[in-house]
């Protein structure tokens, strides 16, 4: 949501460090910019029609606009967040998977018509959250089908994409709210709802799984956020095991705010007791083992091997931060890879998504005017759009997995575009649709191409990583093993009558694992 900026304007400079991997063998190259906007694909040339300005040789289409009527009889709701791009049912589509963060009884964007009725299949008739599903033909862009997938949650706000189909995020703790849930890329009418009750109940924001171990790892939106990853138990059961939250080794409640481009800090985690407590204490749990704090974390992103996180208001102005997270058996480290030390040049990076090429694309969420903006593997930030429509933010940033798509939402004007011009070109890997009936999943485009940004700068500073990772003992509670909660709506990763069976999808992540085992992919 549009946030207010601090008092001393959009002033000041963005440092970026960055090295340049080609694959996780070769040694890391440290290089240091203080770039003010560069122009990598050219200057913004004025959208005549004031929508979108782009650099020279790009084009928009607007996929869909509030309103718009649907395939399956709703129409299209409004407030789209965060997105995913899915290989399509047929070789030349792509399904594009949309949340709406839309609060109770939103009859202002509600995806219903006014003589509707909620869907018997909602989770909570009263509240408009919802996923709607767009099938795109892949050389037209022309809109093929759409249809809502998820309804009754209440603002879905971010999530991300999985082996398993998307995850749809709800940033709230409000009522029976407050969890992460599982909607299939194959799903053409509403579903009922798939609630990952092990993902734990916060105020979510995104989240993202390594394809290799079905580790998930997830961000909350508050200003003493913590950052949260879930273990698995076992990979042929991707949803039974620990809610752990990240710790600085020997650094209680560590503030990242306060870290240096480049610096890199050991890391533990702590497992959280209570991962589905009926008031918002998660972070409060976590805290009170020395969890580390994050201000605003919101897009997160897997990629070779690595994850990006973003902290929306992080560093000395509060305009953002870029961290890199390595994680493993024994410990891994947190790196800052970026900072906003000015809000021309980064203004509140909310959702971000590595290009398959390996540029770091950052929709943002600033005060006025805001642009997606690009950080590279030189350490450059430079401009890729403009919204000239209105000051409404950026979101839902993502590519298509042959690259030549990129979608973005302009949020508050309710809008879907697709983008097309002279992107760079890479040779994408395979990559199934992510529906629940899959039984080879494999990498996406999350998990080839070129390296991201990668390492800090001047200022970085050297750690030790060889830590174990901190743990309190505790077997997960049955909220976290993914079983079923109360009667009335608190379920767990369990599939309602009438929708595909959810030991599809176990199955499927099985094997999955049983591949990449064999094949060494992923990671």
């Amino acid at each position: 949501m549009k946030r207010i900026s601090p008092a001393f304007g959009r002033r000041g400079l963005l440092r970026g460090g960055a090295a340049i991997v080609g694959s996780s063998a070769l040694p890391f190259t440290f290089t240091y910019h203080r770039i003010a906007r560069a122009a990598k694909y050219g200057e913004l040339v004025p959208d005549p029609d004031g929508i979108i300005d782009l650099p020279p040789g790009f084009t928009y289409k607007i996929l869909t606009r509030l309103f718009d009527p649907m395939s399956d009889g709703y129409r299209s709701p409004g407030l789209p967040d965060a997105m995913g791009a899915f290989p399509g049912p047929d070789e030349d589509t792509v399904v594009l998977m949309r949340n709406h963060e839309l609060g109770v009884l939103d009859i202002l964007h509600t995806p219903l018509h006014p003589e509707q009725q909620a869907p018997p299949e909602s989770y909570n008739p009263a509240a408009s959250g919802c996923v709607t599903r767009l099938v795109i033909d892949n050389e037209t862009l022309e809109v093929k089908s759409s249809n809502l997938v998820l309804f009754g949650t209440l603002r879905n706000c971010a999530g991300g994409k999985s082996p398993w189909g998307w995850l749809s995020c709800e940033e709230t703790t409000d009522g029976k709210h407050g969890y992460t849930y599982l909607c299939s890329t194959e799903a053409t009418s509403v579903q009922p709802p798939r609630q990952i009750a092990g993902y734990g109940r916060f105020k979510h924001e995104a989240a993202c799984v390594d394809p290799d171990t079905l580790v998930a790892y997830l961000t909350e939106d508050r200003g003493d956020s913590c950052l949260y990853r879930f273990v698995p138990d076992d990979k042929a059961d991707p949803f039974t095991g620990k809610l752990q939250a990240l710790r600085a080794v020997e650094i209680d409640e560590f503030a990242t705010s306060d870290m240096e481009v480049g610096q890199v800090v050991p890391i533990a985690w702590v497992d959280v007791d209570e991962p589905t407590p009926s008031d918002d204490s998660v972070r409060g749990q976590s805290q009170a083992k020395g969890a580390a704090i994050v201000k605003r974390g919101e897009g997160i992103y897997y990629w070779q091997g690595a994850v990006y996180v973003c902290s929306t208001s992080g560093g000395p102005v509060g305009g953002g931060q870029i961290f890199k997270l390595v994680d493993g058996p024994a410990g891994g480290t947190l790196e800052l890879l970026a900072r906003s030390d000015d809000l021309e040049v980064l203004d509140h990076p909310d959702n971000i998504a590595v290009a398959p090429w390996g540029e770091l694309f950052m929709a943002e969420d600033g005060d006025g005017e805001d642009y997606v903006r690009v950080l590279d593997a030189k350490g450059q930030v430079f401009d890729f759009a403009r919204n000239a429509k209105s000051d409404s933010e950026f979101s839902g940033v993502c590519f298509s997995p042959d690259g030549k798509t990129m979608f973005i939402n302009l949020m508050f004007d309710h809008l879907t575009l697709a983008i097309r011009g002279p992107f760079p070109e890479f040779t994408p890997p395979p990559e199934t649709t992510g529906g629940e009936t899959e039984t080879e999943t494999g990498a996406d485009s999350e998990s080839g191409g070129s390296a991201a940004p990668t390492t800090g700068g001047v200022s970085s500073t050297s750690a030790e990583a060889s830590t174990t990772a901190e743990s309190t003992g505790a077997d997960a509670t049955g909220s976290a093993s993914g079983g079923a909660l109360d009667d009335d709506g608190g379920c767990g990763c369990k599939a309602d009558a009438g929708g595909p069976g959810f030991g599809e999808v176990l199955a499927a992540a099985g094997a999955l694992a049983l591949r990449q085992r064999s094949s060494g992919s992923g990671g």
